[in-house]
């Protein structure tokens, strides 16, 4: 993975483990499930209140700058 000096997102890898799960054409539900549970728990361990995605928040501001 790439560490340029930017901070990793919080749970960012047992996110993209529970959607790289869900994208296989063998989808493993109880395995996804764990997935899950994994994301789960390091959510509540990190407080965590709200996910974005890169340049989500950009987007959103957008349209009420221009007024």
């Amino acid at each position: 993975m790439e560490e340029q000096g930017a901070a990793k997102p919080v749970c960012a890898e047992e996110a993209l483990n529970l959607l790289n799960c869900v994208a296989q054409s063998s989808y493993d539900q109880d395995k996804c499930l764990h997935l899950l549970n994994s994301l789960r728990d390091c959510v509540l361990a990190k407080k965590v209140k709200k996910f974005s995605l890169a340049g989500q928040e950009q987007q959103e501001t957008k349209p009420s700058s221009s007024n």
